[in-house]
């Protein structure tokens, strides 16, 4: 199992836009592939108070490969991302790390 922790930093005073984005799509496509998806988050306290935190899990690189690569692809993402860019961009930066558990993880 890999997970792949990603970062999203907003544009200013865009990240409600990040997260309609999200809720109103992302996620319904990403069920609809496949993709699996851990959790989402943003900051309670702290530094980074316009980011979106999330994880995905995927069963091997190769799986996350092809499956992202649908995604990028699909017509309803590309129609989405469009509209939702039409008035500028939405996302400043965007960190992403795969990572694989420890031996004493709960998660395997």
């Amino acid at each position: 199992m890999i997970y792949e922790l990603r970062v999203y930093t907003a544009m200013p005073g865009r990240l409600p836009d990040v997260l309609a984005r999200f809720r109103d799509h992302t996620v319904g496509i990403w069920n609809r592939l496949g993709i699996r998806q851990l959790g989402y988050w943003t900051t309670a306290v702290g530094p980074d108070s316009n980011v979106l935190t999330y994880m995905l899990v995927w069963e091997s690189l190769a799986d996350r490969e092809a499956l992202w690569g649908k995604f990028v692809v699909d017509p309803e993402w590309v129609e989405v991302r469009k509209a939702s860019e039409a008035a500028g961009p939405i996302v400043a930066k965007m960190d992403n790390s795969f990572l694989a558990p420890t031996s004493f993880s709960p998660a395997k």
